[in-house]
């Protein structure tokens, strides 16, 4: 293949990615590592897998990678207990949400049946990840289109270098509903960030993405915690 040929491939391929809600990433591998890594997660790097799924499962998983929220919207523990259903179900909306609190059960049931249960928590592990991308929580319009390759990737070059920047926090889960009442709190933190960057019309900052990282890493460390990691 020539450059010029291979060139075309990746604008080609950048296209379809920033404009199908279904096949849009959150945030970059690395990022995902490092959020992982900070909470404490020894199986670290599965917590990429997420992502490589999409590639043969398309759709099937993509949606457990987002929730088109409308501006003003309140997510509620509610909220995301009513999506635990949808999880690996094809849903344009998206059901990020549920898709945290689905894996965990399945972890935590196979893990009773002394079955291999790991990959599980890798998903979960994304999926929170995932949760303070800000852009995976608004509507998938314009603004989004556009800046959402770019908010991923934000930190992803410097973030494995930079640990010490994700701060984390005490979180205590002794409950599904618990865990829930977290989620939506961080959700709700996501969308109104994303709708902030919307308003201004501008990227997120570096600084901003690091209190959002750290937001998914404090939860996933408490995650761990409450399945005994």
């Amino acid at each position: 293949m020539t450059k010029l040929r291979f060139h075309r491939c990746l604008v080609l391929v950048a296209l379809i990615i920033s404009t199908c809600p279904n096949y849009a990433s959150a945030w970059y591998d690395e990022t995902h590592i490092a959020i992982a890594k900070a909470a404490g997660y020894y199986k670290w790097f599965n917590a990429t897998g997420a992502d490589m799924a999409k590639i043969k499962a398309g759709e099937i998983e993509a949606h457990n990678h987002y929730c088109n929220q409308a501006r003003g919207t309140v997510v509620t523990p509610q909220t995301v207990l009513s999506q635990v259903g949808l999880y690996n179900q094809i849903d344009e909306k998206g059901h990020l949400y549920g898709a945290i609190v689905a894996p965990l059960r399945d972890y935590i049931a196979d893990t009773q049946q002394g079955r291999y249960a790991e990959y599980h928590l890798a998903f979960c592990a994304h999926y929170v990840g995932d949760l303070s991308q800000p852009l995976h929580n608004t509507l998938y319009r314009s603004f989004n289109q556009e800046h959402h390759l770019a908010v991923d990737g934000i930190v992803n070059d410097e973030i494995l270098d930079n640990l010490d920047k994700i701060k984390i926090y005490p979180i205590t889960i002794a409950s599904e509903e618990e865990l829930a009442k977290e989620i939506a709190r961080i959700a709700n933190r996501s969308l109104k960030l994303g709708y902030k960057m919307e308003a201004e019309n501008r990227l997120i900052k570096k600084e901003e993405a690091y209190i959002q990282i750290s937001h998914s890493a404090s939860l996933f460390r408490a995650i761990l915690k409450f399945v005994g990691k």
